[in-house]
């Protein structure tokens, strides 16, 4: 038990430094940034292969940390948000692809549930930090933030995070785990 923690920390820490580099790629143009959503793609798959606790501090963790470091994204409200978003993409990718059936369409199922949750929880968030902040955050905002300026990340998301956990099914890291399909 306790080798596989280990194995979860290391996986998680590659996803968390995935997280914190990936944006490196999209960010001399911040526009195309915001529209791939890099951080994304390494906290989902942190999520299906360790588990919700480290999908959770892997999401919370990434866009705090970048911020704090390197200024992007900017912390409030922005990184706030983000860090609620994402550790709702790591817990509940985890949680839902534990709890449905295991066939390859479950998988892509457990996705779209953790996308359209975190979604809404970034639109809550920014709710409550526009308000506090006094700028305010329409539902206009929230489709634009969402939906509207994210398909092209939503389409990757849907492409490769699953490609990525199917592929790492047939490692021995997922017979170890034992969360092999």
């Amino acid at each position: 038990m306790k080798n596989k923690n280990i194995i979860k920390m290391v996986f998680s820490a590659i996803c968390l430094s995935l997280a914190f580099v990936l944006p490196f790629l999209t960010g001399q143009i911040p526009e195309i940034g915001s529209m791939l959503c890099p951080m994304h793609v390494p906290v989902l798959i942190c999520g299906f292969v360790c588990g919700w606790r480290w999908g959770l501090t892997v999401g919370v963790a990434a866009p705090i940390l970048r911020s704090l470091i390197l200024g992007m994204p900017p912390l409030f409200p922005t990184a706030v948000c983000m860090a609620f978003e994402l550790a709702a993409y790591g817990a509940i990718s985890a949680i839902a692809y534990r709890m449905l059936p295991k066939k390859k369409m479950y998988t892509l199922i457990s996705l779209v549930i953790a996308m359209v949750s975190g979604r809404i929880v970034w639109g809550i968030a920014m709710l409550v930090c526009t308000n506090i902040a006094g700028t305010g955050f329409s539902l206009g905002a929230f489709i634009a933030g969402a939906v509207t300026n994210s398909l092209p990340a939503i389409l990757i998301q849907l492409i490769l995070v699953p490609t990525i956990v199917f592929l790492l099914e047939r490692t021995s890291l997922f017979n170890y785990l034992g969360d092999k399909k």
